[in-house]
């Protein structure tokens, strides 16, 4: 079947009743609000191409804009990437920017569906932990404690600092490191934290809060791979010492 490519004006007529501005319409209909109510995908395609291309010309908003722009493509992407720039500037509003906006979108697009999905490395030994911390936390000059939320793979899916203290000390909330293993849909956790004077050895401060959190985890089903006392020339793995 012989694809239609011709594009004029008397096709996609502006209707001649009045027309909304974007600013008129009620905060649902209004794409950019709806997004952040509800998230981009409720969004329809047209809306979409709002949020990308913006603004539209007065008495054509850009949501009128872009319904047309995909109903002159019969409200396919396909059909829009086949378009040349001639044929979308034949649609009024659309200029040059609004083209290369539109070639830019479609390219990512193209770019994502070709790219693999890096693989995160699975944490199997306290080492991997050490290498991946030590330039975040093993010299700095105050505590830090950081958790690492882990899948059912033992792959890191966040790494989050829960705080900063002084050169000593540090304050741990552990109810907020248990919530955001909650908000992650996190299996497991570990938890690190820097000795800024160098010392591998674990304090009694150390150890009262490996065991609070491991009684947390288990208490929410969450799995406690280790902790990890970070310096700037070694480390101290609980799970390694056999304390955890």
């Amino acid at each position: 079947m012989q694809e239609e490519t011709d594009i004029t004006h008397r096709d996609y007529a502006i209707p001649e009743k009045t027309v909304r501005t974007v600013k008129e319409m009620d905060a649902d209909e209004q794409p950019r609000e709806k997004a952040e109510k509800y998230g981009c995908r409720v969004l329809s395609i047209p809306e979409l191409w709002a949020l990308i291309l913006r603004t539209g010309t007065p008495g054509y908003p850009i949501t009128d804009l872009c319904r047309d722009l995909m109903k002159m493509n019969k409200g396919s992407l396909h059909r829009l990437e086949r378009r040349t720039r001639k044929e979308l500037m034949d649609l009024k509003g659309i200029g040059m920017t609004k083209c290369i906006q539109v070639e830019a979108a479609l390219e990512l697009i193209k770019r994502y569906c070709k790219e693999e999905i890096p693989e995160e490395e699975p944490i199997r030994h306290s080492n991997q932990i050490y290498e991946r911390m030590r330039h975040t936390i093993g010299n700095i000059d105050h505590e830090e404690i950081w958790v690492l939320y882990l899948n059912r793979r033992n792959q890191i899916i966040k790494e989050l600092k829960m705080t900063s203290g002084t050169s000593t000390a540090s304050l741990f909330d552990l109810k907020v490191a248990i919530k955001h293993a909650l908000l992650e849909n996190a299996d497991g956790l570990i938890l690190c934290h820097n000795h800024p004077s160098g010392s591998k050895v674990s304090s009694p401060q150390d150890d009262k809060l490996t065991q609070e959190l491991k009684t947390a985890c288990n208490f929410m089903n969450l799995r406690f791979l280790d902790h990890v006392i970070v310096t700037a020339n070694g480390f101290f793995s609980y799970q390694d010492s056999m304390k955890l």
